[in-house]
């Protein structure tokens, strides 16, 4: 389905909106969850301002950075200086976090229910909550994982250890040259398992995540769906928000919903059969849950 022709809804409707969710939620045989960085966002996640300030000022000061996003991109000179950047960068948004109130509302609210998650975020947020990990498909990665930077190999390595002493024995924004990462195989520098380029690493565990979520599609076809969009924009449409739409339009039974500040839209084409409604994520799943 096209991206044209899109149908929005005012922030005056948003309470009959989440009304009409709740009974949605309420009368569907499954739920398929599409989240982007707009939950882990309304989570506090957030990559700029006080918290970016709070861990990474020296790096501010230093080289001129000024969010946790555009960091990741800055063409260190050394590797010394990269990891101590990037191990921080994972330490604060994989292992020293808990889980954000939206994602454990969103828990209670998926309940009982036969349900999947398919999400772009890297965070683990999902896992942390408690929600299954077989009902999960991370498609752009996880923080928790490094590859070969040539890719040179289909396999994907754990970091929580070394990122742990990275970050204890990092001094002036650098990490000790013997705590350098490479690759076991052919000796390259290891790098993030996160989708940026061609080389992005879709290891074992992602091709079996990938097969669950497509059986899962494939097993609600004809169900009274309930396609719940969280969060997601329009940068990379193709991966949640313009499948959804798909299988709202194909399958007569489903529901659309979408939750989004500012970006709460559908095809007019399932307008009748959508519920988009414009506010704060974390707000609008805490109505939902009382």
């Amino acid at each position: 389905m096209s991206l044209p022709n899109r149908t929005s809804f005012s922030t005056a409707d948003a309470s009959a909106q989440i009304d009409r969710l709740r009974e949605a939620l309420e009368r569907a045989d499954a739920v398929l969850v599409g989240a982007g960085a707009g939950l882990s966002t309304a989570a506090g996640m957030t990559y700029s301002g006080a918290r970016f300030e709070k861990y990474f000022s020296d790096f501010a000061q230093k080289y001129g950075i000024r969010d946790i996003y555009s960091g990741g991109f800055y063409p260190f000179e050394t590797l010394e200086e990269y990891w101590a950047w990037w191990s921080r960068h994972i330490y604060i948004n994989r292992y020293n976090v808990s889980a954000g109130q939206p994602y454990l509302d969103l828990l209670h609210l998926v309940g009982e229910r036969e349900s999947f998650v398919l999400t772009t975020n890297v965070d683990h947020q999902f896992q942390i909550a408690g929600f299954n990990r077989e009902r999960l498909f991370y498609t752009q990665g996880d923080y928790g994982l490094w590859q070969c930077a040539k890719a040179c190999h289909p396999r994907t390595y754990d970091n929580e250890s070394t990122v742990r002493r990275m970050v204890r024995e990092q001094r002036d924004m650098r990490i000790p040259t013997e705590l350098i990462p490479r690759c076991p195989v052919c000796g390259a520098p290891m790098t993030m398992n996160l989708r940026c380029d061609a080389r992005f690493v879709e290891d074992e565990g992602w091709h079996a995540a990938q097969a669950r979520y497509a059986a899962f599609v494939r097993e609600h076809a004809g169900a009274r769906l309930l396609l719940l969009e969280l969060g997601v924009g329009f940068n990379t449409p193709g991966i949640i928000k313009a499948p959804f739409w798909r299988m709202a339009a194909e399958n007569a039974r489903a529901t659309y919903a979408c939750i989004n500040l500012g970006e709460a839209v559908c095809p007019a084409e399932i307008a009748q059969r959508s519920i988009c409604i414009d506010g704060d994520l974390a707000e609008v799943l805490a109505r939902l849950r009382a």
